[in-house]
């Protein structure tokens, strides 16, 4: 009787396990489902923020290149312009007061001298603005003249290669040129270097860009200062990645990918 009793009490009780085995089960997918479906909105959320930070970083990048071409334009167009006047005057005055004895004339020739330095100077800041050839001739010609001018003048010697290129959008232009200026100008501040080698390529994913010099280089890699932080604020802007060298290289060695269109 008692045996009949305990079957009929676990035939009763085993679809109550069901139902709770199935609540259960239930529970845990619902509950799986809903960390899935959080993680999945945190990924959502990083990446809009990161896409959010990208576009104001691009953005306020675009706005500093806007107004570094208006002051180039106005150092060029108003400041060179009056230069330009005031040294063609200082040239009549020299000229009308050359019969004259006394110290007029060595100081019409300083004042020119003074003009003309001022003039060198308006021209070199108006071009590292703004390099006029940038858009006239592009990135490779660009820095082809940049390396001339170094060449000649720091005792540092810039080699600039590059492979068969598409044409390139002018953000991508203007930021390659900043970002090898930067470089290249923390080459000659601190590596004490006698050799620059730029080489640009395309590869399956975009530009590669390799920068090396044969000077103390870092021995953090390319972590912090010496201007890399506005060098990484650049490539983050071109949408790039940037690969330091090894550490055994001589040297300073760093490649950069940057899609053709960021």
């Amino acid at each position: 009787m008692e045996s009949t009793q305990e079957l009929n009490f676990l035939a009763a009780l085993l679809p109550l396990a069901g139902v709770v085995f199935i609540i259960a089960s239930g529970v845990i997918l619902l509950n799986q489902h809903f960390r899935k479906n959080l993680m999945q909105q945190k990924l959502q959320q990083e990446e809009t923020k990161n896409r959010h930070n990208q576009e104001m970083l691009r953005s306020s990048i675009e706005t500093q290149e806007a107004e570094r071409k208006r002051i180039a334009g106005d150092l060029h167009d108003e400041l060179g312009a009056v230069l330009s006047i005031a040294r063609m005057h200082l040239i009549q005055l020299e000229e009308q007061s050359s019969m004259d004895a006394g110290n007029l004339v060595p100081a019409l020739q300083n004042i020119r001298a003074l003009t003309e330095s001022a003039l060198a100077s308006m021209r070199r800041i108006s071009h590292e603005l703004m390099p006029p050839q940038l858009e006239a001739f592009g990135i490779i010609k660009t820095l082809e003249a940049l390396a001339g001018r170094i060449n000649n003048t720091n005792g540092v010697h810039v080699d600039v290669t590059a492979g068969d290129l598409p044409t390139l959008s002018w953000s991508v232009q203007l930021g390659l040129y900043r970002i090898c200026l930067e470089l290249i100008t923390n080459t000659i501040k601190h590596a004490k270097a006698t050799q620059i080698d730029i080489g640009i390529d395309v590869g399956p994913q975009g530009l590669i860009v390799g920068y090396h010099d044969n000077g103390t280089g870092l021995n953090t890699g390319l972590i912090a200062g010496l201007g890399t932080n506005n060098l990484q604020a650049r490539v983050s802007a071109l949408s790039g990645k940037i690969v330091p060298g090894a550490t055994d290289d001589v040297g300073f060695n760093i490649k950069l990918n940057i899609p053709l269109s960021p």
